[in-house]
């Protein structure tokens, strides 16, 4: 089953040799036991300053993407740590999936056969909102919402940019980088 879904990896500063995305394959390939039909699964694999990054996109279906990410001294352990990590994901919200897939799609039985190391999770039925914060979106464009997310030490900032009128938010990255997140028309 894990040979039917798609697979794009690519590597920065690493060759992608048949043995590494024959690994890549067969350990994140295990997600796709738990849905019926997983979209284009993306797999980036970087080395910088002696860290090996996997970065992991899976895309399953409703618009549900799966994300993980993991950094550690050697490929092969950032690759197993990251599907632990995905795996753990999907039994965190497995009852929102299965509440979100009410017309099938989701596998809960693999869910639940995945055995007890990973069912130690949480299974709380809502997620708890600790605290809302209420303020004004100012137009502006996105150096200076970076600034203004600088200026008070965030890791994000939601701002309308003054182009487009759009609400859009500027993030720092685990790489120090930022990101922007605009809304798709």
């Amino acid at each position: 089953m894990c040979h039917m879904a798609a697979f794009t990896v690519r590597g920065k500063n690493i060759e992608i040799t048949p043995a590494l995305r024959d690994y890549v394959e067969k350990r994140v390939g295990k997600v796709t036991k738990y849905f019926e039909k997983v979209g284009e699964i993306t797999v980036l694999l970087t080395v910088s300053k002696g860290r090996h990054i996997v970065e992991v996109t899976v895309p399953v279906q409703g618009g549900v993407l799966l994300r993980g990410e993991e950094a550690t001294m050697d490929m092969y352990t950032s690759i197993d740590l990251v599907v632990e990590k995905l795996e753990r994901q999907i039994h965190k919200h497995k009852t929102k999936l299965e509440k979100r897939f009410r017309e099938g799609g989701f596998k809960a039985e693999a869910a639940a056969a995945a055995g007890p190391a990973l069912s130690r999770v949480d299974e709380a039925e809502e997620y708890p909102v600790v605290k809302t914060k209420r303020f004004a979106v100012k137009p502006m464009d996105v150096q200076e919402a970076i600034m203004q997310m600088n200026l008070l030490n965030h890791d994000f900032f939601v701002f309308r940019d003054s182009r487009t009128e759009e609400v859009n938010v500027v993030y720092r990255r685990t790489d120090g980088n930022y990101g922007l997140i605009e809304p798709a028309v």
